[in-house]
């Protein structure tokens, strides 16, 4: 493995990372997707419409993601009064819990670091470098 490229480096550790992560979330209940959202919406209610753009996925995908979340008692989703065709997601009380059990999972998953901001920075390099034709900057 010392020997390896980076590149193939960075995709073991990623996939590993992943797995791990998904197996964690998976017994709280969550999803990736639904620990976005969940983070999304610490802030305050939101928009189906905001959270999908945030997100970086389409409405359909964020729908389905909203679903599960509804399901698991984590969200509530009602009629925005100034119109009716629009939904505003707000967090509930189990959302809040299992915001605050997951939102250490990196913490307690990842080893630690020398230099965490240095890797950091990296990462958010190799991202924009691989995604800057993908996504469109972050308002």
């Amino acid at each position: 493995m010392h020997d390896w490229p980076t590149g193939r480096l960075l995709a073991t550790a990623s996939r590993l990372v992943e797995h791990a992560w998904i197996e964690t979330l998976d017994r709280l209940g969550l999803t990736h997707a639904g620990l976005v959202v969940l983070h999304l919406l610490q802030e305050k209610p939101r928009s189906q419409t905001d959270l999908a753009r945030l997100a970086r996925v389409e409405n359909q995908t964020i729908s389905r993601t909203l679903e599960r979340l509804q399901r698991e008692g984590f969200i509530e989703r009602t009629a925005d009064p100034a119109d009716r065709r629009r939904h505003i997601v707000t967090v509930t009380p189990a959302g809040v819990d299992v915001w605050n059990s997951a939102r250490t999972l990196e913490r307690d998953m990842m080893p630690e670091v020398d230099a965490p901001e240095a890797f950091r920075a990296a990462l958010l390099a190799i991202i924009a470098s691989s995604a800057a034709k993908r996504w469109e900057p972050e308002a």
